[in-house]
């Protein structure tokens, strides 16, 4: 079994077994719906815990376990990932992809001139996302994910085609 990793557990909530979530998916009410699996990676094991309870506060998710719903219980979980099973991604529309997809793709110009590998995805609230780009000479950049600067991605071939404007680099 494959799994993608949708976040990080970074404190409990409450005295009920409420763990706080920073999400790396943008599906967090699909992911943690009742009754559904997840997989906590601890000790290099995958545990597979079923969804009691969802709820967003203040940017993160809180999430509580069946038959887990207890501080004391939780608390060994903290600065844990939190990873679902591949089969059950929801297919996208196309032209859009999973952060885990766009990870690891080479960037290039549109003259074919290698600028770097793609090596995170970053958030703005209420902005666009930010490509963060390892470039060839060990620094880095940051290119907006908007179609101005994002001309192809091809998942296959693991390339991303980018337009460099003056000072984009």
């Amino acid at each position: 079994m494959e799994y993608i990793c949708i976040g990080k557990i970074v404190n409990t909530f409450g005295i009920k077994g409420e763990l706080k979530i920073k999400s790396y998916s943008d599906f967090d009410e699909l992911r943690y719906k009742k009754g559904n699996t997840v997989y906590v990676l601890k000790d290099g094991k995958y545990l597979p815990f079923i969804t009691a309870s969802f709820r967003s506060h203040k940017g993160f998710s809180l999430v509580s376990f069946k038959d887990m719903q207890d501080i004391n219980l939780v608390e060994q979980y903290k600065e844990c990932e939190i990873y679902i099973d591949q089969e059950s991604r929801k297919p996208l529309k196309e032209g859009e992809y999973y952060r885990s997809e766009l990870r690891g793709l080479k960037a290039a110009d549109e003259n074919g001139t290698a600028i770097g590998t793609v090596i995170d995805i970053e958030e703005t609230l209420g902005a666009n996302n930010y490509l963060r780009i390892e470039k060839e000479d060990g620094g880095e950049a940051l290119i907006p994910y908007v179609p101005a600067f994002i001309k192809e991605v091809n998942i296959d071939e693991k390339t991303i085609v980018i337009h460099v404007v003056e000072g984009l680099l």
